[in-house]
């Protein structure tokens, strides 16, 4: 297979132990942070390794392919440890630290990044933290990785950087949220539009697809008295745990489900209300406005007849067919900027074809 074809940054990552710059371990195994799958994994064995990642479609991607899981609260250490590390620096600071921890004495942590995902900043931040390293470039990557490690090389910068990531008081307080999740410093616009227009005649059991912190469902809770019950669908487990903080103090109030999942694998029950600001992005930069079409058809599926959902997305984002297929109804409440705000009412024969 063609680099240009697959995952370039996973194909690289594994370079140095195909090419024999470096040699895979005879014993101990390797952590897998932040794994994907792809052809590179099953290229040859790779004895030992276990894979970690929090983001569903790619869990169940590893799941799928027959890898093994490592969980986050592990405290295992690797003579190996491979690191893809995420776009947001803070975020992947911590990373690194978490991988210098994790390494067990005289071993070693493997990095690879795009060029344009900040590949020289990411070698730079290892080094800093885990001393000198190696590294080589192929595929518009570079992969890079230490000399055999015994801790860290700067003690106070990798404690200071492991906590770069922690959960922190965000839009003067009202939520927590951490570096890393989606709009993780601020409310994203789209989402404060279609909270502004959220009826309070909203009523009785709502779900959040693709719920991130949990904003869009505070604001329910928050405009809607009659809302009974919410479920949160999130794909990534580190916003869905940032959704249980700030949910907690409505738990007295309503009945909260946290589901760490893939939406567009589907989702179950019968909903009167769906909230929805459908990502648009998988983990590339480019669009993928199928997501958001397979997002409006599970709501329409997981509605009940007569049941409404209330979306917002980019005006450029070709959903309008979707809509009209899946529901009786469809109409743009507000357009503002660069979003549209979309009240959908599933029809009352049930059908969504």
């Amino acid at each position: 297979m063609r680099a240009e074809d697959g995952d370039v940054a996973l194909e690289t990552l594994f370079l140095p132990f195909i090419d024999g710059s470096l040699a895979w371990p005879s014993s101990g195994g390797a952590l897998f942070l932040r794994a994907r799958d792809g052809w590179p994994l099953h290229q040859r064995a790779w004895p030992g390794l276990r894979c970690e990642q929090s983001f569903r479609p790619a869990a169940d991607a590893l799941e799928r392919s027959g890898m093994t899981r490592a969980d986050e609260d592990e405290t295992t250490r690797f003579p190996l440890v491979l690191v893809l590390p995420p776009r947001q620096r803070d975020e992947a600071r911590a990373l690194f630290a978490r991988a210098v921890a994790r390494c067990a004495p005289g071993g070693r942590i493997v990095a690879c990044l795009a060029n344009n995902e900040g590949a020289r900043s990411g070698e730079a931040d290892l080094e800093r933290i885990a001393g000198a390293v190696a590294s080589l470039s192929k595929n518009k990557c570079r992969v890079f990785w230490t000399a055999p490690l015994d801790g860290p090389a700067d003690a106070a910068l990798a404690a200071q950087w492991a906590q770069a990531d922690a959960p922190r008081p965000v839009a003067e307080g009202r939520f927590i949220s951490r570096p890393g999740v989606f709009a993780w410093d601020r409310i994203d616009a789209a989402s404060r539009l279609l909270a502004e227009h959220l009826p309070h005649d909203l009523a009785g059991h709502a779900a959040d697809l693709g719920a991130g912190y949990g904003y869009l469902s505070v604001e329910l809770l928050t405009r809607c008295p009659g809302i009974r019950a919410v479920d949160l669908y999130e794909a990534e487990r580190r916003a869905l745990d940032l959704a249980r903080v700030n949910l907690a103090p409505f738990a007295d109030r309503a009945a909260l489900g946290f589901h760490w999942h893939d939406v567009t694998r589907g989702v179950d029950g019968a909903f009167d209300v769906v909230v929805c600001n459908p990502p648009f992005h998988a983990q590339g930069r480019a669009d993928r406005p199928d997501i958001g079409r397979r997002f409006i058809a599970v709501a329409a599926q997981a509605l009940k007849p007569g049941g409404r959902l209330w979306l917002v997305a980019n005006r450029h984002l070709p959903y309008e067919s979707e809509l009209d297929a899946r529901f009786g109804r469809a109409r743009i409440v507000a357009q503002e900027g660069a979003f549209k705000v979309v009240e959908a009412v599933r029809s009352q024969q049930g059908s969504t074809a």
